[in-house]
């Protein structure tokens, strides 16, 4: 029945095989037209089709008018209907096989479409050539309407179960309340759920609380927020009643509640499901789920919306219990920490503590600001073994006794040292960490040590952070037991504008993965995070606590001290030059070069930058530590560079001849060439070389020098 065998044919007349005198064959024809089904051979070499009635039946043929041409019943059929019957005989034929099977469209008389179904059998000549097709022809019907009847039923099966299957999986990852409703309400939530709107509404006190909405505008529910329990309001008389309440369109609603007229013609949905909330005998309040298209809600829809009210229940459940032993464990917690922090004279501490998101795990991190005499504050960032209440109620002990021991006066190798003692008596097996520091801001010097911690980062004025190595002894309560109680000071240098972090192994460990990565990272944040000290804190909390899972408790502490830019005449830039820092000296040059461009005075800039790296390396040869560098415009009336390079030795540097063949010995000589002044200072517990390159002042502008510049003078 093929396009290819459209050509003439004999005329042939009809030989139905209802008329075959074989008592069998008769009988045979007559059962199988009683079961709507008919038979056919089609003579491929004679172009013939010979059918019985019942098969012109299925073709739905009036047997007299058919001339026994196979073209003229597949011309009966739609194109595409044509074209799939074509194309099952085609590849069958041309494809070696024995039979072909094909179902498609027959439209009827009255406009309607009948399902009929071809089985064949194709019979071939010995070389394999097909010139004769037998088979049964018969309406399919009924049989392919309960099938698409059985896969529409399947289908909705598959889409219920997945809606199950997909609610489960994203509310078993919430912790919280929060993010409960985040999984209901976010990115997928509705589409997880098959609906087209949401209403959370949880009971607290005798009060209904909205606290989620979602899809389809619903200002109407909103507007009712947070009401006592009414029973004229669907969502409260849900939880009231403890039963579940189904409604197909709006009228019904306001039918059931009237309360709700003036609203009527704002509710954009036609059909709604209201749900209790049951977990344990207890209820927790009332989903709503809503629906643009009208709904019968069938058993099996009522079903589903059950087992999805069920399954939100109990991750409320487990949600509400989590949350309210967070509370607690953060409660206690807090109280164990300082109330406020210290405001301090020339500068700015930012404090954060998170607690782990591991409901009653206290940890045992801790913070503290510490006044002390003359004007210096000492600061600390520790943790204590262990995740329980133990934990925190050594900590709250242990910051007690640190802060006692720092207030009375001692060197903080001395308050360690103590603190170690302390804690080795309280009969406990836990040890802790920390690094505690002295501070002095008018100064910039800080006095470091660490007990089994991370010791500090400073982020410098240009953005760059460094990790100075700071000397440590062993944990607290360790390093008694092992009596070596040793804890060495390393003084650092924190000049206007740098900033101190310390932290915990809160902030820098990430579960499977090595905890340089976390402190790189740290490191990372802290150069890219605002310049003050809240908002770095704010941003180092945001970027780094949440990311690693939030699996530890988090103590956190950003010191800064405050900027010192001159002003717009005078501009002023200090930088700390760390001497185990291989591309300080480097970035020390571009730095100055780069400052004296952003203020208009780049003709300095080679001769500056030439000074700066003869003064740098003599710092970095032949002293120990680092050196504190100091750029700065003079006022008028002569405006002129001022260079200054700060250390700790006492040492002078000597004017010296050197040889020809000589390395060393011109830095002075050099700094007499370049500078229109130059002197050197005596600083505390160190020195300070200086020089001012530009234009001479006039004679007499010029101010008697100071006597430590007249002697240099002379030198």
């Amino acid at each position: 029945m093929t396009d290819y065998d459209r050509q003439p044919s004999t005329s042939v007349p009809p030989r139905l095989l209802i008329e075959k005198t074989h008592k069998g064959e008769t009988a045979t024809a007559q059962r199988l037209a009683m079961n709507r089904t008919g038979s056919f051979e089609w003579d491929m070499d004679a172009h013939s089709l010979d059918i019985d009635e019942a098969g012109l039946l299925a073709f739905g043929l009036d047997p007299l008018a058919f001339d026994s041409r196979p073209e003229s019943l597949v011309e009966r059929l739609e194109p595409s209907e044509r074209t799939k019957v074509n194309v099952a005989i085609d590849e069958a034929i041309k494809g070696g096989r024995n039979s072909y099977s094909v179902h498609f469209r027959v439209p009827l008389d009255d406009g309607t479409d009948q399902w009929t179904h071809v089985q064949a059998r194709i019979l071939r000549s010995d070389d394999g050539r097909a010139h004769r097709v037998v088979g049964v022809v018969r309406d399919a019907t009924a049989e392919v309407t309960h099938s698409a009847f059985v896969l529409d039923l399947e289908k909705r099966r598959q889409r219920q179960t997945s809606i199950v299957e997909r609610t489960t999986s994203a509310l078993s990852h919430a912790v919280t309340v929060d993010d409960v409703t985040a999984a209901l309400t976010g990115p997928g939530g509705l589409d997880r759920l098959g609906a087209d709107g949401l209403a959370l509404g949880l009971v607290e006190n005798a009060t209904l609380n909205l606290i989620a909405l979602s899809g389809d505008p619903l200002e109407a529910i909103d507007e009712l927020g947070s009401t006592g329990l009414d029973r004229r309001y669907p969502l409260a008389d849900t939880i009231l009643s403890g039963r579940p309440q189904f409604l197909t369109s709006v009228p019904a609603l306001i039918h059931r509640y009237p309360v709700l007229t003036p609203y009527a013609g704002r509710l954009e949905f036609r059909a709604a499901a209201y749900l209790p909330l049951v977990a344990q005998a207890r209820s927790l309040g009332t989903l709503a789920l809503f629906y643009r298209d009208n709904t019968t809600f069938n058993a099996d829809e009522r079903n589903l919306c059950l087992g999805l009210a069920a399954i939100v229940a109990q991750s409320l459940q487990r949600a509400k219990l989590f949350d309210e032993e967070r509370e607690f464990a953060t409660g206690l917690q807090s109280t164990m920490l300082p109330r406020r922090v210290q405001e301090i004279e020339g500068g700015e501490i930012a404090v954060r503590y998170h607690a782990a998101w591991s409901g009653r795990q206290v940890g045992g991190d801790w913070y503290d600001v510490i006044a002390l005499p003359m004007n210096r504050f000492g600061i600390v960032v520790g943790d204590v073994q262990g995740h329980d209440t133990h934990a925190a109620a050594i900590m709250g002990q242990l910051r007690i006794a640190l802060r006692a021991y720092a207030g009375e006066g001692h060197h903080p190798s001395t308050v360690l040292a103590r603190a170690s003692r302390f804690l080795a008596e309280l009969d406990t097996e836990r040890f802790a960490t920390c690094t505690y520091a002295q501070v002095d801001l008018a100064s910039g010097t800080v006095r470091v040590v660490r007990a089994g911690h991370f010791g500090p980062l400073i982020r410098h004025m240009d953005g760059r952070v460094s990790s100075p190595q700071v000397r440590g002894g062993l944990p607290l309560g360790i390093s008694t037991d092992f009596e070596n109680e040793e804890f060495p000071e390393t003084r650092l240098d924190l000049v206007p504008g740098e900033t101190l972090v310390l932290y915990t192994d809160g902030l820098v460990e990430e579960p499977g993965v090595d905890v340089d990565t976390g402190v790189q990272a740290l490191i990372n944040e802290v150069s890219a995070g605002p310049a003050g000290a809240q908002a770095l804190a704010d941003h180092l909390s945001d970027r780094l606590w949440e990311r690693w899972g939030s699996g530890d408790d988090v103590a956190l502490l950003v010191l800064r001290r405050s900027p010192d830019p001159g002003s717009p005449r005078a501009p002023r830039l200090h930088q700390y030059i760390h001497q185990a820092d291989p591309e300080g000296l480097s970035d020390a040059r571009t730095i100055v070069r780069q400052a004296l461009t952003d203020w208009d005075m780049a003709e300095f800039a080679d001769d500056a930058e030439l000074v700066t790296g003869e003064l740098l390396v003599n710092v970095l040869l032949h002293t120990e530590g680092g050196a504190i560098l100091t750029l700065e415009v003079l006022p008028e009336p002569v405006r002129r560079v001022r260079l200054s390079v700060q250390d700790r030795s006492s040492v002078w540097p000597r004017r010296r001849s050197p040889g020809e063949t000589a390395t060393s010995g011109r830095g002075l000589l050099l700094l007499d060439a370049v500078a229109a002044r130059w002197g050197i200072e005596p600083r505390g517990e160190g020195k300070a070389v200086w020089c001012e390159i530009g234009p001479s002042a006039p004679p007499a502008s010029t101010p008697p020098l100071p006597p430590a510049e007249q002697k240099q003078e002379q030198v």
